[in-house]
């Protein structure tokens, strides 16, 4: 399966090491998922890059072992042989790029956020059905070995009822271009916040019947950190932080009627924690080793083509669309909206 980039960046450099390591079996235990998904990752070619420079380009093919490096989007796309494109622009061009890769025929993996708003979102689901081609949102918790072993502890009811959590990600990034920027879709909601939202959301399952939020603002018209409340059908309550302007413990915790779980660094899970009431350690799981985690996502997006399916069961298009939805009526209530909107 020859896979494409699409904006060679920092992001793109962690996907390409991923590509590299599946492809070479450099991890023990992804191999053995691949194989228990089906999957064989040794068909993986890193095949061709685009960035609107060639010499960007032509160094990150270098770099990475890709075959051919594109000075345009648009020239890569007509390459008959990509099969899959990798989207790593920035938020604001997420929608454009991808559609036009599905409009040549190309299945998608698009970065998070997915796109700038959930209407974005619903006409690039739209098109991938229409033309039965898969469309994932590289939102890589969803995809982790992590996500399973959380589910699990969950039902084994090892702490009970859930009945609230907490979670936070933040990370001192007040300088980069396109995190200031408004026209870029800037800020620390659709970049950091998306990962509380999903840690939330794979956590509670019902919907949401209430939000409340704060948030602080930049000069330019960005959120710096902000604070979510999400009420779900179910009484459950889930209390979410995320911040650009400094690093925090990254950590989510789910209290229960009989103790509480402790996710250390929802954004790439390290570990679980399980405790009692009496505040005890009764249970530590590691997570399996890997490549950078990026590997997870790639594996889905194989085993869903090869079913010939236009989503990933880990993460489903009616999942995108609940966080990206969820994320408009945040902006809306703070009255962020990006040039366009």
């Amino acid at each position: 399966m020859k896979f494409a980039i699409l904006a060679p960046g920092k992001i793109a450099q962690s996907m390409a090491a991923a590509l590299k390591g599946l492809r070479d079996g450099s991890v023990l235990e992804t191999q053995e998922l691949a194989i228990q998904m089906g999957v064989d990752p040794t068909t993986i070619e890193l095949y061709a890059v685009a960035s609107r420079s060639l010499e960007r380009a032509s160094a990150f093919a270098s770099e990475w072992g890709f075959e051919k490096a594109y000075g345009s989007y648009e020239m890569m796309l007509e390459d008959e042989a990509v099969d899959v494109v990798y989207v790593a622009s920035p938020h604001s061009h997420h929608y454009a790029h991808a559609k036009m890769c599905l409009e040549h025929g190309k299945h998608v993996l698009l970065e998070k956020a997915f796109t700038v708003n959930a209407k974005q979102a619903e006409e690039l689901i739209v098109l991938a059905r229409e033309k039965g081609l898969l469309l994932a949102e590289a939102i890589w918790t969803r995809y982790m070995p992590s996500r399973c072993m959380l589910d699990e502890l969950l039902e084994s009811g090892i702490i009970g009822n859930p009945v609230s959590l907490t979670a936070n990600l933040g990370y001192p990034m007040r300088n980069k271009e396109r995190l200031e920027k408004p026209e870029l879709a800037g800020g620390a909601l659709l970049d950091v916040g998306v990962y509380p939202i999903n840690f939330a959301m794979m956590v509670f399952k019902s919907g949401i019947v209430k939000m409340d939020t704060t948030v602080t603002m930049s000069d330019q018209g960005i959120d710096w950190t902000n604070s979510v409340t999400l009420t779900f059908r179910d009484g459950q309550m889930a209390v979410l932080h995320s911040s650009m302007l400094t690093a925090t413990d990254r950590k989510g915790i789910i209290y229960g009627e009989c103790g509480w779980i402790e996710v250390h660094n929802i954004n790439n899970c390290e570990k679980i924690s399980v405790y009692n009431n009496n505040r005890e350690l009764v249970l530590e799981k590691q997570v399996p080793a890997q490549i950078n985690g990026y590997e997870y996502e790639v594996l889905a997006c194989m085993k869903a083509i090869a079913e010939e399916k236009v989503e990933c069961d880990a993460m489903p298009h009616e999942e995108t669309l609940r966080v990206m939805a969820l994320m408009d009526s945040i902006r809306l209530r703070w009255g962020m909206l990006y040039p366009g909107e």
